[in-house]
């Protein structure tokens, strides 16, 4: 049973109870949910608060976690000055807070950000802080070899991003997260780049440098990625795009894409692709098979009332 009440134009009440029954069990079988949504031209606030018990049993479609008490907040103001070429500012702050139905904290998380959007297409997004707590009943193997032990874990990080205007014949934008991470650190850092040479041509690249630094054997690594893209439009109904990856997790660290795309009529395509290079396994997986491939694909699509 769920149900939707808009109570007024901004404000929205919303919930559920769903419960199952499974041979052996007599209680725990619960899942019930009751939120609300505000929107306004200052405040965005959205709450839920969620139970589900331990032996909810759903059986199809997807559940993140069974025994949980999960509650949600989060705020956004937001606000348009007058100076400095700004165009709207917003500050945003959320708590997710994810004990089971005991009361011992599994999963917690709370973040405030800031943001602001200029005149000009440029824009800034900021996790002035962000922080977690989780605790892990098996070990997590996050890189190849690399387990996380079991415990109980409290990091924070924080995030740097500056795009620059959308409009110009170049833009790039600009990405950090740093700070502790699992008893240790990791710094991530990525770029992309995308550069319009005509009507016609455009490229971009967009490389991640991913620096773990974590209190573990092997826990010292360095994991590079990225893309380096080409297009070009021989029509509005025809263009080309090649697309070169490279993953140093990988053996072979790089595998090729082309696709060409034919748009014949409204809603109705023909893709032709080709891929060619290694194909790129898990990070999280120990010793993880390696695979070179040549893949040649066709995809008709054909819409009756485009």
């Amino acid at each position: 049973m769920d149900g939707r009440f808009v109570l007024f134009k901004n404000l929205v009440l919303n919930g559920y109870a769903a419960q199952t029954r499974t041979p052996g069990y007599q209680s725990g079988q619960t899942n019930l949910s009751a939120g609300l949504t505000f929107r306004s031209n200052w405040l965005d606030f959205e709450a839920e608060h969620r139970k589900i018990g331990p032996n909810f049993n759903p059986q199809v479609g997807f559940l993140e976690r069974t025994d949980c008490v999960c509650d949600f907040a989060d705020a956004t103001f937001k606000a348009r000055p007058e100076f400095a070429g700004v165009r709207e500012m917003q500050f945003e702050g959320f708590i997710f807070h994810a004990p089971d139905t005991h009361g011992v904290v599994q999963t917690q998380e709370w973040q405030t950000t800031f943001r602001a959007d200029f005149h000009n297409g440029s824009y800034t997004d900021d996790d002035i802080v962000d922080v977690f707590a989780q605790r892990l009943t098996l070990p997590f193997n996050i890189y190849k070899n690399v387990n996380i032990p079991v415990g109980v874990y409290n990091w924070t990080r924080h995030q740097l991003t500056y795009g620059t205007p959308q409009d110009r014949r170049l833009n790039v934008r600009f990405f950090e997260r740093f700070g502790s991470y699992y008893n240790g650190r990791l710094n991530e850092f990525r770029v992309r780049a995308s550069y319009r040479a005509s009507e016609h041509l455009s490229f971009s690249v967009g490389p991640q440098w991913n620096r773990f630094r974590l209190p573990i054997a092997d826990g010292t690594f360095s994991v590079v990625f990225g893309a380096l893209e080409t297009d070009y439009a021989f029509s509005r109904f025809l263009s080309l795009s090649t697309i070169l990856q490279v993953d140093t997790a990988n053996a072979q660290a790089a595998s090729a894409n082309i696709r060409l795309r034919w748009n014949y009529r409204p809603d109705s395509d023909l893709y032709v692709i080709y891929t060619a290079g290694q194909k790129f396994a898990s990070l999280a997986a120990v010793s993880p098979a390696q695979f070179y491939e040549n893949r040649f694909a066709i995809k008709f699509t054909y819409s009756w009332r485009p």
